[in-house]
């Protein structure tokens, strides 16, 4: 078989590169196209497309590089069409994927989403279209299947979170890490430091995360970094001559592991943060107008996925102006060993875990991919 897939964002390429690894193991002599990441590649995809370059957010920052998302788009209709899949099989990133699943299904393709678009929260006007152009729908939050099904979505599937294997893969190997493999010092705690894996979360989060170091001087902060980003990135933000603030690439389950806690932008790395049983304060800022744009679309208490799969708030978020020193400061302090909220973090992700049931996503998701797409052919012979 012949699979094309699309993921435009770094967690994106995470998924479906375990799904990648699945699928040729279940389908040995499959052929799989792809846009996405090096993870991606080396679980055996071909990535003509790398997702740092598609990575655009907010809407202001939409708006300004709409050529080129225009452009994207026009190639991979072509390259989709050179291919010729017997699926396409679009991971998240709804904004681009959604219109390319509209071409597909006009050009009779199969079409399986994986991670679906947020429309429980905004952009329900997007429901329609999902309904029309997504043969099937594989979900990975517990509530999204009956909100679906109240919209009139039939073809979905609940396969679990696909971040309960990506932090089991790595437990045997984290229960061996030392502060010295990283080059950290082993004779202070540690916190995480999470800004995020694109351009614009690193200048917005990084300094306001960094303006708490001088409170808290028993402490080695550790920026989790991304070598996908350049290192003036980080290192502009980076206090000189600061042995309280170091910078770690590529690491960041390992650099959790060892933190005892974590401020972390809001994304799926709060979610990892929690598996990873790491006390947190979400951050969130974000361009003004498209913030001023989100609050009037988005209809959420929360913004974390451990709030909203929780349905409470479990961790501390902090959005936009409350997202200020001070108020980081006294956040921090609350989860910190002694903080008075430390404990009932635990508590909370404890029970996190039970609702987001059992490892093997990414199995499920290859598994269905497959019986979709033979079934498909079995219609076609008949």
């Amino acid at each position: 078989m012949k699979y094309y897939i699309i993921a435009g964002e770094a967690s994106g390429d995470l998924h479906a590169s375990n799904v990648v690894r699945e699928l040729r193991q279940i389908d040995p002599d499959c052929s799989i196209r792809a846009w996405g990441g090096d993870l991606m590649s080396a679980a055996g995809a071909e990535v003509v497309k790398h997702y740092r370059d598609l990575a655009f957010m907010g809407f202001v920052e939409v708006a300004l590089n709409i050529r080129t998302i225009w452009k994207n788009l026009k190639f991979c209709q072509q390259d989709l069409q050179s291919f010729q899949p017997d699926a396409l099989i679009l991971v998240d990133y709804p904004g681009f994927n959604l219109r390319i699943a509209e071409f597909a299904h006009q050009q009779g393709y199969r079409v399986i989403y994986y991670i679906s678009p947020q429309v429980w929260a905004w952009h329900r006007s997007r429901i329609t279209q999902m309904r029309r152009v997504i043969d099937h729908l594989l979900v990975i939050l517990p509530f999204e299947k009956a909100f679906l099904a109240e919209q009139g979505m039939e073809q979905v599937t609940y396969v679990g979170h696909p971040l309960l294997d990506s932090v089991a893969q790595k437990q045997n190997q984290l229960r061996t890490i030392t502060p010295h493999q990283l080059g950290l010092p082993a004779d202070r705690p540690l916190i995480a430091l999470l800004p995020g894996s694109r351009r614009q979360e690193i200048i917005t989060q990084l300094p306001i995360m960094l303006s708490v170091v001088r409170a808290f001087p028993q402490y080695c902060f550790v920026v989790a970094a991304t070598e996908q980003l350049p290192a003036d990135l980080y290192y502009q933000y980076l206090p000189p001559h600061n042995p309280n603030v170091q910078i770690v690439y590529n690491r960041t389950y390992e650099v959790l592991h060892l933190a005892e806690a974590a401020l972390v932008t809001s994304g799926t790395a709060t979610l990892e943060t929690a598996l990873l049983d790491v006390p947190q304060v979400v951050c969130y800022r974000a361009n003004w107008l498209s913030y001023q744009i989100a609050k009037r679309l988005v209809d959420l208490q929360f913004i974390s996925l451990v709030n909203l799969i929780m349905n409470q708030e479990t961790v501390t978020e902090l959005i936009q102006d409350d997202l200020n020193t001070e108020q980081l400061t006294h956040a921090l302090q609350q989860i910190i060993v002694g903080g008075e909220g430390r404990e009932a973090v635990f508590t909370a992700y404890s029970q996190l875990r039970e609702r987001l049931g059992t490892i093997g996503a990414a199995r499920r998701v290859a598994e269905k991919i497959v019986t979709l797409v033979s079934e498909k052919s079995l219609t076609k012979m008949n």
